[in-house]
């Protein structure tokens, strides 16, 4: 499952990545898209999420990249928001902090089963429609927030948090077509 091994052999989840890759390119999902950062290399991908309708995100086109481990799919990727976010499931540079992306196993902090944290199954399209998920929701979830300011606005000053994201949502569809 690595990249390295017999020499021309091609890893197996190389082929995972790339049927994820090409069936996304056959079938696309709306809400986002995914391609390579590079031909050469399927362990990066780029992603453009569009903001989900009907959120205080709508409008906005939001960039990220997926970086997948030697050992995916037994251990999850991890996704980094290239586009500034302020949210408080995503940290203030940009990683992404949702259970489908967490490691398999028990959480040593007791706020997430197991059954929610990654597992071998998850694919690209699932972990995207999570982080769509999670932009559509009406108020962020706050247990174990991954940016502590964003959290303690939401809290104290949600009318705030919402032009601030605005904000970022006009600045973001503004640099989609510069």
């Amino acid at each position: 499952m690595s990249r390295t091994g017999t020499p021309g052999a091609v890893p197996s989840n190389t082929l995972l990545l790339r049927r994820q890759l090409a069936e996304l390119t056959k079938h696309p999902v709306e809400g986002f898209s995914a391609g390579l950062v590079d031909d050469n290399n399927m362990y990066e991908w780029e992603v453009m999420i569009i903001g989900p309708p009907d959120t205080i995100y709508e409008g906005g086109f939001f960039k990220a990249r997926l970086s997948f481990p030697e050992d995916f799919p037994l251990s999850p990727p991890k996704m980094r928001f290239i586009t500034p976010m302020w949210h408080p499931n995503i940290y203030p540079d940009g990683a992404v902090c949702i259970s489908i992306l967490h490691p398999p196993g028990e959480d040593q902090y007791g706020y997430e089963d197991s059954g929610e944290r990654w597992l071998p199954v998850h694919t690209v399209e699932s972990i995207l429609l999570s982080v769509i998920s999670l932009l559509s929701s009406d108020k962020p979830n706050l247990d174990s927030p991954a940016n502590v300011d964003a959290a303690k606005e939401v809290r104290e000053n949600f009318e705030g948090y919402k032009k601030k994201v605005r904000r970022l949502v006009r600045r973001s569809a503004e640099e989609a077509f510069d």
